[in-house]
C-alpha cells in the first residue's frame, strides 16, 4: 500500500542512547564457534552494545528522550501522544510508553506501544504523522527502543553475532507551513512470519512447531531473499508517490540488519551505497532502533543537513516493511 501524505507534521528533534557495555566480535569468539573475520565479512558488524542485567527497554527509551531534550532544548511537557516501537518491552503490560509518561510526568498524553519489529520506527512515525495531520494530536513523542540481548540465544552462532541494544527518540510536531512527511509505502507478507519469530503464549504457527524457547529464531536465507527483493521495489514506490526519483534523495537510511543485505538492496535499486547511512557496524542490529541511531550518527558527523530529503525504510519480522520519504527540518 502506497500513499501520498497530505502532511501537516514534521520531525523537530532527535535523541539516542546505547548502553555502556560493549560486546565485540573477539568476545563472541570466546562464546561460540566464530571469528571476527567471519562476522565482519558476512554482516559488517564489529561491536554491539549490551544492556546491564537490571537495565530494560524503558530505561534506554527514557535516556534517549533525555538526550533529545538536552540536544534540542525541547520540552515534552505538552506532548499529547507517546508511541513506542519495541518487541522487547519490560513487561507484557504496562507499556513502555506508559513508563515514559510516568517518568516525565506528561499529564495529558495517551500512550501505547507498537510492534512492527525492525520496521517499527517507520510505522510509528507514519502513525504520528497521520494522527497530527488528521487534527487528532499536535505533538507526538515517537520512541524506538530494544533490549534484544535479553531474548538472544548466546549458544546460537547464527543469531547471537547480530543483535544489540539501543534506543532513539524523535518529536513530531504540527506544522502546516513546512510539513516534512512527503510519502509512504507499507506492506506485509504474513505467510513469511515463520522465517523470523520469537515464541510467546503459542508454540505453534499454523501447522508448524516453533523453536527458540522465547529467544529469536531466524531463517536468515529466507529473510535475506525477501528483503533484497521487497525493499528496492518499495523504495521506487515511495519516491514515485512523492513525484520524485531516487536521484532526489539525499540519504537512504534502511534498517541496519546486515551490511551485505544493504549492499544488495543498493545494488538492486541503483542507489549509491556512499549515500546510505547505517548503524550496525558498532551497534549491531538493534531492530526498531537502527534507523534513528543511523540518522543521529549522520547528523553528528555533519552528513545530514537541514533541508535534506531522507528515505527511511524499515523491514523485519511479520514479515512487514515500511518506507517513508521525509524532509529533515528540525
Amino acid at each position: 500500500m502506497s500513499m501520498e501524505t497530505a502532511s501537516k507534521a514534521r520531525i523537530t528533534a532527535i535523541g539516542t542512547y546505547v548502553p555502556a557495555r560493549v560486546l565485540t566480535n573477539f568476545d563472541l569468539e570466546k562464546m561460540v564457534d566464530t571469528s571476527d573475520e567471519w562476522i565482519v565479512q558476512r554482516t559488517g558488524i564489529r561491536e554491539r552494545r549490551i544492556a546491564d542485567e537490571d537495565q530494560f527497554t524503558s530505561d534506554l527509551a527514557i535516556a534517549a528522550v533525555e538526550d533529545m531534550i538536552r540536544s534540542y532544548g525541547k520540552t515534552v511537557a505538552d506532548v499529547d501522544l507517546i508511541l513506542v516501537s519495541t518487541t522487547t518491552p519490560d513487561y507484557p503490560f504496562p507499556s513502555v510508553a506508559s513508563r515514559i509518561q510516568a517518568r516525565f510526568g506528561i499529564g495529558q498524553a495517551g500512550a501505547l506501544d507498537v510492534n512492527a519489529t525492525c520496521a517499527g520506527f517507520a510505522y510509528a512515525l507514519h502513525m504520528a504523522n497521520g494522527m497530527i495531520s488528521a487534527g487528532l494530536h499536535r505533538k507526538v513523542l515517537v520512541v524506538a527502543a530494544e533490549t534484544l540481548s535479553k531474548v538472544t540465544d548466546y549458544t546460537d552462532r547464527t543469531t547471537c553475532i547480530l543483535f544489540g541494544d539501543g534506543a532513539g527518540a524523535v518529536l513530531v510536531e504540527r506544522d502546516e507551513q513546512n510539513p516534512g512527511f512527503l510519502a509512504a509505502h507499507l506492506g506485509t507478507k504474513g505467510e513469511g512470519g515463520i522465517h523470523l519469530y520469537r515464541t510467546g503464549l503459542s508454540r505453534r504457527m499454523g501447522e508448524a512447531e516453533l523453536a527458540g524457547n522465547g529467544c529469536i529464531v531466524q531463517n536468515g536465507r529466507e529473510v535475506y531473499k525477501w528483503a533484497v527483493t521487497t525493499v528496492p521495489k518499495g523504495m521506487a514506490e515511495v519516491v514515485e508517490r512523492a513525484g520524485l526519483t531516487l536521484r532526489d534523495v539525499d540519504w537512504f537510511i534502511p534498517h541496519s540488519a546486515n551490511l551485505r543485505m544493504i549492499e544488495s538492496i543498493c545494488e538492486k535499486s541503483g542507489f549509491p551505497l556512499e549515500k546510505t547511512l547505517y548503524s550496525m557496524e558498532y551497534y549491531g542490529n538493534t531492530s526498531a532502533a537502527t534507523i534513528p541511531l543511523a540518522l543521529s550518527m549522520g547528523i553528528r558527523d555533519g552528513k545530514v543537513k537541514p533541508g535534506d530529503t531522507l528515505l527511511l525504510y524499515g523491514f523485519g519480522g511479520g514479515l512487514v516493511h515500511a518506507g517513508l520519504l521525509v524532509k529533515w527540518m528540525p
